[in-house]
């Protein structure tokens, strides 16, 4: 079977490819414009073994004829299906953009198609955009010109080019239509910020910054086509292969598609962000209404709606899409697919794979200082726990002033998956994997970095093993104060011992140990965790004297309870105040601009203050604490439910903002 595809190199294609290729005797030859030709091979490499059989045909949709005359003759006749899903998918598209690529590309591929003969089939990838931005009611399969209204060049040019594919194509040709197409069900891959993302940081910052105890208020909004990029390449290698489907048009979409309100509320719950109390339904506008905002928004558009779109952080025409009043039928679809096993799955089922990806691998703009960039541009800085939570928040911003980052954490793979988020962000990253369990690791992990760079700058203490279990429950696990004080201290202490002397031959250093509001504040249940952290401290002290002539910094940082897969296990910590890994990261920036002694909460300095001049209050508070925070379900052997929080629970949590309980 010969496949003729366009726009392979984009988001659908690449998915569209691998169900293509994965089919018997398949050649799939890929139209490619000379921008694109590392993408194309960075395809083949993806595709492995597979990727022998994709050839490269050098050519543009933009331009009369696609190829050269010499490869359309290698073409004609041979190809049995065309895949067109080159095209412009940006709410942000301008009017000239959408016509070159979206109408006159179609009407290229078309009389492309039209003139190669033998059994082609053209399979043309739309978009519910047909429908426009304001159709109300069921808008089939079966449906296409319904009057609508297409002002956006989005909307517009998409229903202009499935209406060339209709009356222009001479080949048997079938219409895909996806709905919003979002990261891939199973691993959350996606390769831009789009659709529901624009409003992915807005809900990390809610998920940080409002207790998940408190109910929210929000719209209930319209439905929205939502599918998965698996699902739609899928269903369309599967439509595109059976027979007698000719002329027909298929939404690929959920079929019982969430409102705004349940998707926000699915990005909430992967976030572990607040429930929504209650939903506003917001009732439709009246025409004239609509078409005096029509004129406004077009007065807008002309002068600040980009303005407006960079404030908000979400284009004005996707923000309008929330009140979407068309609800897709998919019945052709899933009559098609019936059978086969490919069925669109309920974004809740999901959510959390998307939002993981979109928080590892799309999250890469960051704030910096400018004197971050003076201050360690060009400087080693080492990094220890750097594939996750405070150590991978630290590493972007630190990457992003111009440092040299030494990534260092135990599984090599997630260290390059690091590397690569940081490098695609414009930063350089080095991995070197170690188990900082391990002694003898360790100096064969510093000897590495010390032979390629000579020293360190700054070195992060940062990996860390925290344990939540009462005394009285560890009887039988001693274990656990020896696993948490050989990597917390003894592993910190060997890393430190070993990069001092290049240290001191330069005459400059900082060393930065990331420790806990629980030295401070002698928290209960963590006498394994604090105690390491405490011999940490205690080391770093007397060390800091010693080092002081040699014009080498310590600074530890004393943190309070932040959200990272540490504390996760620990379902009671969701309704807990918690800093997330960006106020952490911001915390090491002061360090490293600052160099102070030591860094801590207002609550952790006001704990340790009290255990000094009143330590029996003290105690009645962490006592008091103590009783009203039970052991996880974990720590007694059983499956951690995470139970909500009683209204006392609450307000002692917030009182103590940051403290471990």
């Amino acid at each position: 079977m010969n496949y003729f595809v366009t726009g392979a190199t984009g988001f659908i294609g690449k998915f569209l490819l691998e169900k293509l290729l994965a089919r018997e005797g398949a050649k799939v030859h890929v139209l490619v414009r000379p921008s694109s030709v590392a993408k194309f091979e960075e395809l083949k490499e993806r595709y492995g073994e597979a990727g022998k059989k994709l050839v490269m045909v050098p050519g543009d949709i933009t331009e009369p004829g696609l190829v050269s005359p010499a490869d359309f003759k290698k073409l004609a006749g041979k190809i049995d299906h065309v895949f067109h899903l080159a095209a412009v998918y940006d709410m942000t598209m301008s009017d000239e953009q959408g016509d070159r690529i979206n109408n006159e590309g179609t009407r290229n591929l078309v009389a492309f198609v039209n003139d190669l003969g033998g059994p082609v089939r053209l399979h043309h990838v739309s978009s519910v955009a047909v429908a426009g931005s304001d159709y109300v009611g069921i808008f089939k399969e079966t449906m296409f010109d319904e009057g609508q209204t297409t002002n956006h060049p989005y909307y517009r040019t998409k229903f202009q080019s499935e209406a060339i594919v209709r009356n222009e194509c001479a080949a048997p040709w079938r219409i895909y239509r996806p709905g919003v197409v979002v990261g891939h069900s199973e691993t959350g891959e996606m390769d831009k910020i789009d659709g529901p993302y624009y409003f992915a940081k807005a809900i990390q910052k809610i998920s940080y910054k409002v207790p998940k105890w408190l109910p929210l208020l929000g719209i209930e909004g319209g439905k929205v086509a939502i599918a998965p990029v698996d699902y739609v390449a899928a269903a369309m290698d599967a439509i595109a292969h059976m027979p007698k489907l000719d002329g027909q048009c298929f939404h690929l979409m959920q079929s019982q598609s969430p409102t705004v309100g349940d998707l926000l509320q699915c990005f909430l719950e992967a976030a572990h962000g607040p429930e929504f109390g209650a939903r506003l339904d917001i009732p439709a506008l009246p025409a004239s209404v609509k078409k005096f905002m029509g004129r406004v928004g077009k007065s807008i558009s002309g002068r600040n709606e980009q303005k407006i779109a960079d404030a908000l952080g979400v284009p004005l025409s996707v923000l309008g899409y929330a009140f979407n009043q068309a609800v897709f039928d998919d019945r052709e679809a899933r009559r098609a697919l019936k059978g086969t096993g490919i069925v669109c799955p309920d974004i809740k089922h999901y959510a959390d794979k998307l939002w993981q990806y979109w928080e590892l691998q799309l999250d890469l703009k960051v704030k910096i200082p400018p004197r971050l960039r003076q201050k360690l541009s060009g400087k080693v800085v080492l990094i220890t726990g750097a594939s996750s939570g405070i150590g991978f928040a630290a590493a972007k911003k630190i990457a992003a002033a111009g440092a040299k980052v030494i990534l260092v954490a135990r599984t090599r793979d997630k260290l390059e998956e690091t590397k690569a988020i940081l490098e695609k962000a414009g930063g350089e990253a080095h991995v070197y994997p170690c188990d900082l369990n391990s002694l003898t690791d360790i100096d064969r992990m510093s000897a590495e970095v010390l032979r390629d760079f000579g020293h360190v700058d700054v070195l992060i203490n940062n990996a860390g093993r925290s344990i939540r279990r009462a005394v009285f429950e560890s009887f039988d696990r001693f274990h656990d104060f020896e696993r948490t004080m050989q990597l917390n201290y003894f592993g910190a202490v060997r890393l430190i011992m070993n990069l001092l002397p290049a240290m001191a031959k330069q005459k400059s250093g900082h060393i930065i140990n990331i420790s806990s509001i629980g030295v401070l504040a002698n928290a209960a249940r963590f006498s394994a965790y604090v105690a390491s952290k405490a011999a940490l401290d205690a080391y770093t002290r007397c060390l800091s004297a010693e080092v002081k002539a040699r014009n080498i910094h310590t600074t530890a940082i004393y943190m309070p309870l932040v959200r990272t897969p540490m504390i996760a296990p620990t379902k009671m910590y969701d309704y807990i105040p918690t800093w997330s890994p960006e106020d952490a990261a911001d915390t090491v920036v002061k360090a490293i601009l600052d160099r102070p002694k030591s860094i801590a909460t207002t609550v952790g300095t006001a704990a340790a203050v009290s255990y000094a001049i009143w330590p029996k209050a003290n105690d009645w508070v962490l006592s008091k604490g103590f009783q009203l925070f039970p052991s996880s379900s974990a720590a007694k052997g059983k499956k951690d439910g995470g139970e909500k929080l009683t209204l006392e629970q609450t307000v002692f949590a917030n009182i103590f903002k940051g403290e471990h309980w």
